[in-house]
C-alpha cells in the first residue's frame, strides 16, 4: 500500500494545477476544488486504516532512489493521524468559503485565486507530515510560506498587505534559520535523512548536537509561535478572510509542533534539553493568555488563546514519555478541530453583527441563538470544562507530568508547569466567558450604555472599534460550521479510541526502530 502515500501529495498539487486552468469557470473550479479535497479525504482514511490495522510503516522512495540519495516519503501513525484531521479540517474551511463565496459574490475570497492556492497549501501540509528528510520537510515549510502568502492578503486591502509583509519576513527568518541547521546537519552527519541522522547523531561531539538541535528549535518555534518567537501571529493571522484565519489557526502552527515532536523524538533522542522545553512551554502558556484576556477583538483574543495552548503541547513533548507524548499527539488532534471551529463561529459573528468587537458587541443569543450554540460548545471545550476534549487533554498532560519523567527534568519544575498549565485553562475560560457575557448574554440596547473599567480597558486595544458591513450568513456556511463543532464534540464521545491510536504512535515514537527499519530497506543504513 506504499503508492497511497504520494498520492496525498500529488492530488492536491495536481488538483491546483487543472482548478487554475478553470479560471474563468467560477462553477467548475469549486467542483474540481471539492472533488480533489473528497480524493485526499478518502487517501487519509486509507492511510489511517492500513498503518494502525497493520502496524507498519509505509514508505515510498521517490524515484526508487532509496537514503541517502532518493527523497523518502514515510508515513506512521502520527503522520496518519494527523494527514486525516488535516484533510477534515479543509473540507470543512472550504465548505465555508463556498458559502461565504455565494453569499457575496467572491468578494473576500476571489475564487480564481484562492481553491488553487488553497490546494498548494493543502499539499504543503501533508507533505510536511510525510517528509522523511529535513530538506523535503524545508520544502514543504516554502510551499506553505508561499501559498500562506498568497491567502492572508486576499482581498488587497493595507491591514492585510501589511499583515502579510510581517508574516513573509518572519517566515523567511525561519527558513533561513531551517536551511542554515540542514546544512549544519549535512556537515555533521553526511545526509539529510532523518532515519539515518538519527543512527549517526550519537557519534557528534555533544556541543555540535546542542547547537543544531536549538538551531532547529527557533526555527520550528517561530513556526509553532512559541514564546518569545510568537509575537508574529497575533498581527497577522486576525486580518484574513474568516475561511483563511481558520485553517491557518487550526493548521499552520500544528505543523512546527508536529516538526518539534518528530526531532525530538527521532533525531535528538540522546540530546535532552528538557528543562529548556519545559521552560518555554510555560512562558508560552502564560504570556500567550496573559494576552488573550487584553484584547477586545474575538479574533485576536483567539489568536492569543491559540499561542498560550501550545505551550500545552510543548510541555507534553518536554516530559519525554510514552504517556506525555501520547497525551500531546491527542491534545494536537483536539486544538487543530476546536481551534477551527473557534474561527468559523467568529467569522458568522462578524457576518451577523458586523463586528467581532466586544466594545460594539451584544445581543447575539436573541439575535442568532443557532450562532450561540455554536460558539458555546468549542467554547467549553476550549476552557477545558468537563467532559470535553479539551479537559481530557489537559488531564492526560497532567496525569503524565505527575507519572514522573525518565529524563534529568526536576519533578518540581513539572509540578509548576502543571500549576501553569491549570492557570492556563482558567484565564483560557475568563476570557471566552467574557466574550460570551458581552458578545451574547447582554442586550444590544445595553451595548451603548454600559460603563465600566473593564470596556474602558477595551477600548484602547486594537481592533476595538473595528465595524463592517452587516451580512447575512448563507445554509452552507452555517453547515460547515456546525460539522467543525460536531467534530470536536466526537473527539469526546470517541475519545477511548482515539487515544489508543494515539498511544499506539507514542510508542512508535519512542522505539523509533520500526521506523528507522521501515525507511532503511534492505539496504541497510550505515552509520
Amino acid at each position: 500500500m506504499s503508492w497511497l502515500v504520494p498520492l496525498i501529495v500529488l492530488v492536491p498539487l495536481l488538483g491546483a494545477a487543472i482548478t487554475l486552468t478553470a479560471a474563468r469557470r467560477q462553477r467548475l473550479q469549486i467542483i474540481l476544488a471539492s472533488v480533489t479535497m473528497i480524493l485526499a479525504l478518502a487517501i487519509s482514511i486509507a492511510l489511517v486504516l492500513v498503518v494502525h490495522q497493520s502496524g507498519e510503516v509505509l514508505v515510498m522512495q521517490v524515484g526508487g532512489w532509496g537514503a541517502p540519495f532518493g527523497i523518502s516519503l514515510v508515513v506512521d501513525r502520527l503522520s496518519a493521524l494527523l494527514v486525516l484531521v488535516t484533510s477534515i479540517v479543509l473540507i470543512a474551511v472550504m465548505a465555508f468559503s463556498i458559502g461565504q463565496g455565494a453569499a457575496d459574490g467572491d468578494e473576500e475570497t476571489p475564487v480564481s485565486i484562492f481553491y488553487p492556492t488553497y490546494l498548494v497549501l493543502a499539499a504543503g501540509v501533508y507533505n510536511a507530515f510525510i517528509a522523511g528528510d529535513l530538506f523535503n520537510l524545508y520544502v514543504g515549510f516554502e510551499i506553505l510560506l508561499v501559498a500562506s502568502f498568497v491567502l492572508i492578503t486576499l482581498g488587497g486591502t493595507a491591514s492585510r498587505i501589511r499583515a502579510g509583509v510581517t508574516y513573509v519576513v518572519v517566515s523567511l527568518v525561519s527558513s533561513f534559520l531551517f536551511l542554515a541547521s540542514i546544512a549544519m546537519v549535512y556537515a555533521a552527519v553526511g545526509t539529510v535523512n532523518m532515519a539515518e541522522i538519527s543512527i549517526r547523531m550519537p557519534e557528534v561531539a555533544e556541543n555540535v548536537q546542542l547547537l543544531i538541535h536549538l538551531m532547529l528549535l527557533v526555527a520550528f518555534g517561530i513556526k509553532a509561535a512559541l514564546f518569545p518567537l510568537s509575537f508574529w501571529l497575533p498581527d497577522s493571522y486576525p486580518s484574513a478572510p474568516a475561511p483563511v484565519t481558520a485553517v491557518f489557526a487550526g493548521l499552520l502552527t500544528k505543523v512546527g509542533v508536529y516538526a518539534i515532536l518528530r526531532t525530538e523524538s527521532l533525531i535528538f533522542a540522546s540530546n535532552d534539553i528538557s528543562i529548556l522545553l519545559i521552560v518555554v512551554a510555560m512562558l508560552t502558556m502564560v504570556i500567550g493568555i496573559l494576552g488573550a484576556v487584553a484584547q477586545a477583538s474575538i479574533r485576536r483574543m483567539l489568536s492569543f488563546t491559540l499561542v498560550s495552548h501550545i505551550g500545552y503541547m510543548i510541555f507534553g513533548i518536554a516530559l519525554g514519555t510514552e504517556a506525555g507524548w501520547a497525551a500531546t499527539v491527542y491534545y494536537i488532534l483536539h486544538h487543530i478541530l476546536v481551534q477551527t471551529a473557534l474561527f468559523l463561529v467568529t467569522g458568522l459573528i462578524e457576518r451577523v453583527a458586523g463586528t467581532s468587537s466586544l466594545t460594539h458587541l451584544g445581543g447575539m443569543l436573541k439575535r442568532a441563538p443557532f450562532v450561540a450554540v455554536l460558539f458555546f460548545v468549542p467554547l467549553l471545550n476550549l476552557g477545558g470544562i468537563p467532559p470535553f476534549s479539551g479537559f481530557l487533554g489537559k488531564l492526560m498532560l497532567f496525569v503524565a507530568g505527575a507519572e514522573g519523567t525518565t529524563l534529568d527534568l526536576p519533578q518540581y519544575l513539572v509540578w509548576i508547569a502543571i500549576g501553569v498549565g491549570a492557570l492556563t485553562s482558567l484565564l483560557t475560560l475568563y476570557a471566552l466567558i467574557r466574550v460570551w457575557n458581552l458578545g451574547f448574554w447582554r442586550g444590544q440596547n445595553e451595548v451603548e450604555e454600559f460603563d465600566s473599567q473593564l470596556t474602558r480597558h477595551l477600548e484602547l486595544t486594537p481592533e476595538a472599534d473595528v465595524i463592517t458591513e452587516q451580512k447575512t450568513n448563507s445554509t452552507i456556511m452555517n453547515i460547515a460550521t456546525a460539522s467543525m463543532v460536531t467534530i470536536t464534540v466526537l473527539m469526546t464521545v470517541f475519545a477511548g479510541p482515539i487515544f489508543e491510536i494515539a498511544d499506539a504512535a507514542s510508542e512508535n515514537l519512542m522505539v523509533p526502530e520500526q521506523y528507522i527499519n521501515s525507511v532503511d530497506g534492505e539496504e541497510g543504513i550505515k552509520p
